[in-house]
């Protein structure tokens, strides 16, 4: 299955650990996204987790804790 070019969103359902599509998405509260594919849909967590030790890494240099 190709996800390239078909218009179709996806998302990660934190509830269900599963991608999901518009076809099938739980409510808002609930995903991430949308993506444009299946594939990062299904790796939206990690994603999550590398921008947030970025962003901490940051606040710690602007607050003058670097190490």
């Amino acid at each position: 299955m190709s996800d390239s070019g078909s218009g179709t969103r996806y998302y990660w359902c934190v509830r269900h650990q599963r991608v999901e599509t518009d076809a099938d998405v739980c409510p808002a509260k609930h995903v991430l996204g949308p993506y444009a594919s299946a594939s990062d849909a299904e790796h939206a967590l990690q994603r999550v987790q590398e921008r947030n030790e970025a962003w901490e890494a940051e606040d710690a240099r602007w607050a003058g804790e670097e190490s």
